[in-house]
């Protein structure tokens, strides 16, 4: 687990961030964030996500959902494509959607 302190400017409070990895197998894994708020004591960001890696595509996909205390709950969808610039493959450039 990575965890860090973290002190907002806006908010003038100190909040405890930490992330996780599960890995499902050797493709897929779990993601989990959080971020707790000190001030008043409860979780002010949490964040959950299934992320699959498809190697042969320079791709990825990610599905879950994210706590916010200001937008409540959403639901997502991300993707990552990568293009090979070179024949080499040395250089790429990723397309985020």
């Amino acid at each position: 687990m990575e965890t860090s302190l973290r002190y907002g400017v806006d908010s003038k409070a100190l909040k405890i961030h930490a992330k996780e990895r599960f890995a499902i197998d050797f493709i897929t894994h779990l993601q989990v964030y959080g971020e707790l708020d000190t001030r008043i004591g409860a979780p002010s960001y949490v964040s959950a996500m299934i992320r699959h890696f498809y190697p042969y595509l320079f791709a990825s996909l990610r599905v879950g959902l994210q706590y916010d205390k200001h937008e409540k709950v959403r639901y997502f969808v991300r993707g990552k494509k990568g293009f090979p610039v070179t024949n080499d493959g040395l250089i790429n450039d990723k397309l985020q959607c």
